[in-house]
């Protein structure tokens, strides 16, 4: 890390350079080469990324709706619906009826835990892989970072819909 100051008046104590460069930039370096190692390993049991996240939170939340499983993952409802086809089409979760004739609720399938089950353990090389590549000191202290960035960023107002869909 840089410890670069920028020089105020001769009597008063130097304050750190701003971040050089652009932080979107950089983060969506990062989660490019962090997504390319996960996808790479969950390739091995034909899964992606998604669909092992999508799988795991019906697992853990489900069955639920539509809207508030996409509430949970944080993704727009038109998201998760085409997230969702592939895994349907490969028997691994349905949308039932719901307690009301309008309602729908997702359900893991038993094929659909078995394939959880095997991509928790191209997970697991993944994040192994990837803590001793890194050190497990800092991936936790990535954590750290990016939990404490999210939870301040929670305060900035959510970016407006673009008007007439565009």
């Amino acid at each position: 890390m840089s410890t670069a100051t920028i020089p105020m008046e001769p009597d008063r104590p130097a304050l750190p350079a701003l971040p050089q460069g652009c932080t979107n930039f950089k983060l969506r370096q990062l989660m490019r080469r962090v997504s390319q190692h996960y996808d790479t390993e969950m390739a091995r049991c034909g899964l992606k990324t998604t669909q092992y996240s999508l799988l795991s939170h019906v697992l853990k939340l489900g069955p639920i709706r539509p809207g508030d499983l996409a509430g949970a993952m944080k993704m727009d409802a038109s998201t998760l619906t085409r997230n969702l086809r592939p895994l349907v089409d490969a028997g691994w979760v349905t949308l039932e009826a719901g307690p009301d004739a309008r309602s729908r609720l997702v359900h893991i399938t038993e094929a659909g835990r078995e394939k959880r089950a095997e991509a928790q353990r191209c997970w697991k090389v993944a994040q192994q892989a990837l803590n001793a590549t890194l050190g497990v000191e800092r991936v936790q202290a990535l954590h750290a970072l990016v939990d404490d960035s999210l939870a301040l960023l929670s305060t900035l107002p959510d970016t407006p819909e673009p008007p007439n869909g565009e």
